[in-house]
């Protein structure tokens, strides 16, 4: 068990060691779409890459998770085979959002640095995926 101040310890230390080891300008909150943005996540238990909807606006939430959602056959084949989509995720603090994820399968803890290397490196193969969807069709998403 980690004290609080060791855990928050740990989860700099892993996303700096990220940065790090893998300098690059990722496009995370720069999609250009109010509310839409790529989220890399990891915790005691499970690490993933996300596109989140947290638009305020629902309908316009709906409308770009709806534009994506009719490229997920592309996605899939050219992209990420394994990607879930997810219209009712749940966040930690109880908030619904619609998400696009793809999990880390291998074992991982945050509070684990032997698992970091391989998460480090899903992450990089992953977004660098997603990110050259996105580039793609982002005029396709963006018409709503």
């Amino acid at each position: 068990m980690f004290s609080k101040a060791a855990s928050e310890q740990l989860r700099k230390e892993f996303w700096t060691s990220f940065g790090k080891s893998f300098p690059r300008k990722w496009l995370l909150y720069n999609t250009k779409i109010k509310g839409i943005s790529f989220k890399f996540q990891a915790d005691t238990k499970t690490a993933c890459v996300c596109l989140d909807f947290e638009n305020p606006d629902e309908v316009a939430n709906i409308l770009y998770y709806d534009q994506v959602l009719s490229l997920k056959n592309i996605l899939i084949a050219e992209h990420l085979p394994e990607v879930i989509f997810d219209d009712e995720y749940v966040l930690d603090n109880g908030k619904i959002i619609q998400r696009i994820y793809i999990p880390f399968e291998e074992k991982f803890s945050i509070h684990n640095k032997n698992t970091w290397q391989k998460c480090f490196e899903f992450y990089v193969k992953t977004m660098t995926e997603f990110e050259l969807f996105y580039n793609e069709y982002e005029d396709i998403i963006k018409n709503i």
